[in-house]
């Protein structure tokens, strides 16, 4: 028990030397030793990296879970080191209870067989942006967090040891400096001397080692900043992954769309109803101008062609691609950036589309795709 109070209080003194060491150089009441400049720039570049990794993990987190509820609930989990239960994403939600409204105002109304469709390709949305949070979290924000927790700690510790070797070190100097002082005057032995620089030799040493330290562990953020470009790279890819997926989708829910809008306007028997959802042909219907571009699109190429030389042409003009377009069927036309085509429209066809020709292929383009030249 003797022997922890004296350590305590041993413990203490120290504490308040350091104290009254750091004040004064605050104060300008006492000399500071300045560290090696190249230690300088490290230490303010680590600083650099911490804060703006801290800021970056945050916004992305809130970029990927803008629920704040949810993610004090992900953080709780993290800390108990346990697995977050499977959490429904909002766009899946939102198809269910699409889906849930079309059993409730009936599947085979045209108000119902949209919901469905449009609640079909909600929840496949959700899926993409679940594996969005998931690719996300494994591949950026948790090495992120390992940095801050892991790395960074480490690093601050030996700089809070390299500062407290600091201290000591202008401590001896100081005590030094005040022991020759007084052997010049008398007041002081030679013995008492020796030891001051003892103490300091001692003290100089130590600070040089933990400095040594600290610099090896401060370099070691390069290393950092490559492991968070990869990261980095690998998040870009997953929200491009992310994206492409939902245009792709909303890109086959548009055509769904218009194929219940066209099947809609065409006179039809009572028991009628709009396709499947995820169906991919196109209706057919009794001969119409409106009909008769419904009938045309589940044609294949030949029939389409030969169908479409028997139509009035309101006017061919050249159009310019302005992006690339994948045909999604056979009545369609592939598109490359760039390229120049013929298009044209027929009675009676669907305002966002037009007939396009290259060479010996045709079939149908979207206007949004191309820039009309005159």
């Amino acid at each position: 028990m003797d022997f922890n109070v004296k350590k305590l209080a041993s413990g203490a003194g120290v504490f308040f030397t350091r104290a009254v060491q750091f004040t004064e150089e605050k104060l300008g009441q006492a000399e500071k030793t300045e560290l090696d400049p190249h230690l300088e720039n490290l230490i303010s570049r680590a600083d650099s990296t911490k804060n703006w990794t801290e800021k970056i993990l945050r916004q992305t987190e809130v970029l990927l879970q803008p629920n704040p509820s949810a993610r004090i609930e992900e953080f709780i989990y993290d800390k108990l080191d346990k697995k977050l239960p499977s959490r429904t994403t909002n766009p899946e939600l939102l198809g269910q209870y699409m889906l849930e409204a079309a059993n409730d105002f009936g599947p085979g109304t045209p108000y119902g067989s949209t919901l469905i469709t449009v609640g079909e390709y909600q929840k496949r949305l959700g899926g993409a942006e679940r594996e969005l949070l998931q690719t996300s979290a494994a591949t950026f924000l948790t090495p992120l967090r390992n940095f801050l927790e892991g790395d960074w700690r480490t690093i601050s510790k030996e700089r809070r040891l390299m500062e407290n070797r600091r201290l000591d070190l202008d401590i001896c100097k100081a005590r030094l400096k005040k022991a020759k002082q007084a052997e010049a005057k008398a007041a002081l032995l030679s013995e008492e001397v020796d030891k001051a620089e003892h103490d300091l030799r001692v003290a100089q040493t130590e600070f040089d080692r933990q400095a040594e330290v600290t610099r090896l562990l401060l370099e070691g953020i390069s290393s950092t900043h490559l492991n968070h470009l990869r990261c980095l790279q690998d998040f870009a890819e997953a929200q491009a992954t992310y994206y492409a997926q939902c245009h792709h989708y909303m890109q086959d829910l548009q055509r769904e769309l218009h194929k219940c809008a066209n099947a809609a306007s065409v006179p039809q028997p009572p028991a009628a109803a709009c396709p499947d959802p995820v169906s991919s042909a196109f209706l057919s219907g009794p001969s119409s101008p409106g009909a008769t571009v419904s009938s045309l699109s589940s044609q294949m190429p030949s029939t389409l062609a030969m169908e479409q030389t028997q139509l009035p042409v309101t006017g061919t003009r050249k159009a310019k691609v302005l992006y690339d377009y994948d045909a999604h069927d056979s009545s369609e036309l592939s598109l490359l950036a760039d390229e120049l085509i013929t298009v044209y429209t027929v009675p009676g066809m669907d305002p966002d589309w037009l007939i396009g020709e290259r060479g010996n292929q045709k079939g149908k383009v979207p206007v949004t795709y191309l820039e009309l030249l005159s």
